[in-house]
Formats: structure tokens, sequence, C-alpha cells
């Protein structure tokens, strides 16, 4: 699409409230309503690609006792239509990943888009070595999206991009056919995400959080969401519930969570679940899913304006908390 176009469209679905926050409200081409009783599909950014509207958390799964119990349940959600599978190579210590591979055994492979994410920077060789890992747990010979994991650092974007660094091993394993797809992850700061936009390279998707909080306090969807759009690259929504820690603030329901995720500009929505009746649950709001308006979004992000704005609720931007041991290894943090 080009460039101008893309920031029509933009415009149709982008509009600054008078308290500054964004209110999305997607336009009929971004998404794919479904007959009753289907997955809505959407697309994934300019790649021609389409995907489920809810995506399968991977730490989730590693968290399911029973092996088998975690391989039935992914191909349970395969079966749902929730095709768009989510994994990253520390989950559990490779195990969502090994979980994963069994469940895509027996054709199920053929029906998922399967991303998993690693923790390349400064040296490329970690990262094909991340890869090859993946692509051994995962039983698979290529991955449809892979990312750089956890982009929460201030000096992140230049460790990937260093001479002799992860960004290399990107693109070789694009070359060798190994992957299809490059993005990245985080969930600390937009301003992170600015500094590795800002490069120039051809980045397939992002993933960030999304959720009702977010506009109020270091926001990715008022900061980061529109350059994505306008760039095509796919936003992948994540933390749409801010781990659990939202919902404890009792200001929004699970369902409108969700709602308010799906009604922004995004290509998927990753849910972390590891019970059937919640896969059932957003099986079933995905299958039905209307878009917010703008009054109705309003509403909600004036519902939750004082609980967002410090943060409390975002710990994962607020806080270290959230950061993994791996990340905190390569940057010498205890």
């Amino acid at each position: 699409m080009p460039r101008d176009s893309r920031r029509s469209t933009r415009r149709e679905f982008i509009q600054q409230t008078a308290a500054g926050v964004t209110i999305a409200s997607l336009a009929p081409s971004a998404w794919t309503a479904a007959a009753v009783g289907e997955m809505p599909m959407r697309d994934f950014g300019n790649t021609g690609e389409k995907v489920s509207a809810l995506g399968v958390g991977g730490h989730a799964i590693g968290q399911i006792k029973e092996d088998q119990e975690s391989v039935d349940f992914i191909r349970e959600a395969i079966d749902l239509g929730a095709t768009f599978l989510d994994n990253a190579w520390e989950y559990h210590g490779g195990r969502a990943e090994e979980l994963m591979g069994r469940a895509l055994r027996d054709g199920y492979r053929d029906k998922a888009f399967l991303m998993t994410k690693h923790h390349g920077r400064k040296e490329k060789s970690m990262a094909m070595e991340h890869l090859e890992d993946s692509l051994r747990r995962l039983e698979t010979d290529v991955i449809d999206l892979w990312q750089f994991h956890e982009v929460v650092y201030d000096d992140d974007p230049d460790m990937i991009f260093s001479e002799g660094g992860a960004i290399e091993a990107a693109d070789e394993a694009k070359q060798q056919g190994k992957v299809r797809y490059i993005g990245f992850t985080g969930h600390k700061d937009p301003a992170i995400f600015k500094k590795m936009l800002d490069h120039d390279y051809k980045w397939d998707a992002v993933q960030m959080p999304v959720n009702v909080m977010d506009p109020h306090y270091r926001s990715f969807i008022n900061e980061i969401l529109p350059i994505l759009n306008e760039r095509g690259i796919a936003p992948i929504a994540m933390k749409t519930m801010g781990g659990g820690h939202i919902l404890r603030a009792n200001v929004v329901e699970p369902k409108e969570a969700l709602r308010f995720a799906w009604s922004q500009p995004i290509a998927t929505l990753v849910s972390g679940m590891s019970s059937r009746d919640i896969l059932h649950q957003n099986v079933e709001l995905a299958q039905s899913f209307e878009p917010m308006n703008e009054e109705e979004q309003i509403a909600l992000l004036e519902r939750t304006k004082a609980f967002a704005v410090a943060g409390e609720f975002e710990p994962f931007k607020s806080t270290n908390g959230y950061d993994g041991p791996v990340g905190r290894k390569i940057h010498g943090i205890a």
C-alpha cells in the first residue's frame, strides 16, 4: 500500500480526544468478520498473511502441569481457530517450545502461524544458537515469525544493531529460509521502541502492551501503534489484562478489556490461557466481537484513568519485576 494511502487510512480510525488519549475504531478492511462460530481473521501488516484475532500465549502453555494436557490444549485452540501461536526460547527452560512442538505433529503445523522469540543482542552467534534450539524444540524447519524478545533496556537497540550483532542473524535466518518474518517485542517504554523503529530496517511485526490503562501511562497505543499502522508493520497486542494486575483495580471486566484491545488497529491479541474455560470464553468473545465505538472507548478510558496514571497496575512498565532472567544476565543485572 502506498505510504500516502496508509496515512489516509490511519486518519480514518485514529482520533485524539480532548484528553489526549488515542481512540481507535477498526477500518472495515483491517479485519474480516467471521460467520457465526468462526474465528475472525485479520491482516498481518503488509505481509499478505491473515492471522487469527486470538493468539495462544506460549508462557501460559508451560504452566499446565501435565505434558499431554498442554499438547491437547494447544490442539484444541487450533481446532477452535486460534491458530496464531506465541512462544519464546527461554519460556520454562525450553519446555514451552517442546510442548508446542509435540502439539504441532500430525498435521497441526500446517494449520498454525508459529511465532517464537529470542534474546540475541550483541552476538550474532547467540541469536543463531537460540534459533537452532527453537527449530529443534518446535519440530519445524521454518518459524513464521521470529522476534527479538524483551526489548526493555535503553541500550537494547544499539546492541541489536551493533556490528556483528543479532540483526545480522535475523537477515541470515531469512536468507536461509529458516524464518519468514522478523519482529521485536517489549513491555517497558515506547521511547525504546522508537529507537528500534528509527533504524532503517523492514520490520514485519511488533508485539507490545495494548490495554485499557495503557493510554494514560507510557502509552504504546498513543506513541507506537500509529507508527506501525503507517508503516504497514503488524501490531501484536499483549498484556491486555496487564498480567492480571488490571483486573485487581476492579474497574473493568475481562470481556471489556479484550473488546477494547480488539477495537484497536492490531493484527492479533496474544492471550495467556492455561485452562479450557478461559480458552472457550476468549474464543467466544473473538467470534462475537464488535468494535467499540468512540463514545464507548472514551467512557471506558475515563473510568480507568485514575488507576492508570502512575503505572501501578502496569508493573511491567513501572518496575523491573517483569524483566526476564536472560535479559538481566545480558545486561549484568542481578
